[in-house]
């Protein structure tokens, strides 16, 4: 294995399970040099195991997203904070 300019490490071969989900991260963030993502995805392409993880990840990550969208929004916020205050027993 050699490393990357982005520091991430170049892969060999074919990837196990494991070292997949280590790179999960760097697949989302599309910091895999392109042979390493290929490797990755042909790893899910033959997979189902690791096909369901990724997509159970991707669908995560876009209820984080949606939720942090949703939190943003001023009537949310504040029924967020007067929650937050009823729970601390301020209201």
């Amino acid at each position: 294995m050699t490393a990357g300019d982005n520091g991430v490490k170049a892969l060999g071969g074919e990837l196990t399970c494991q070292e997949l989900v280590e790179l999960v991260t760097d697949y989302f963030e599309d910091a895999l040099a392109p042979a390493d993502r290929a490797r990755f995805e042909a790893h899910v392409a033959g997979c189902p195991g690791c096909d369901a993880y990724l997509g159970q990840t991707r669908t995560t990550l876009e209820v984080v997203r949606a939720t942090a969208v949703l939190q943003a929004r001023p009537e949310v916020s504040a029924l967020l904070e007067a929650f937050r205050a009823w729970k601390r027993g301020l209201a």
